[in-house]
């Protein structure tokens, strides 16, 4: 029998790790006024790349928190260079996170049209419609 993994590609590790992106620059955007807050972001594509065997290798110990301690998010995740730092030593700069919050968003969302159209096209196949 065909895995799902099979039936929609990469897609369906990439949403997760899209998701998981999208946690991780809210955090960022939450802890814009946090002395000596480092922001941090997802490498995408060595995320993706160690991804081997249809499992994501990011690991969450509880609901809602990415394992840092895991070898590979910690690869994956990653300081963000500050363009332009404060004196309180907090690295976020809102409009940059803001910009990546909606090109993340806009990733999440044709991962996931992919996914729908591949439904799609099965259930048609199945109802023969």
């Amino acid at each position: 029998m065909t895995q799902p993994t099979d039936l929609f590609g990469i897609h369906t590790q990439a949403l997760a790790l899209w998701q998981r992106r999208a946690e991780v620059l809210s955090a960022n955007l939450a802890n814009a006024d946090t002395p000596n807050y480092q922001a941090r972001d997802i490498d995408f594509r060595a995320a993706l790349g160690a991804a081997g065997g249809g499992s994501l290798p990011l690991a969450a110990p509880t609901q809602g928190q990415i394992d840092a301690s895991s070898p590979n998010s910690a690869q994956a995740l990653r300081y963000r260079v500050p363009m332009q730092p404060s004196l309180d030593g907090n690295t976020v700069d809102a409009e940059t996170e803001q910009a990546a919050f909606a090109e993340n968003s806009v990733r999440y969302q044709a991962s996931l049209t992919f996914i729908n159209a591949q439904i799609r096209q099965l259930r048609m196949a199945i109802t023969g419609g």
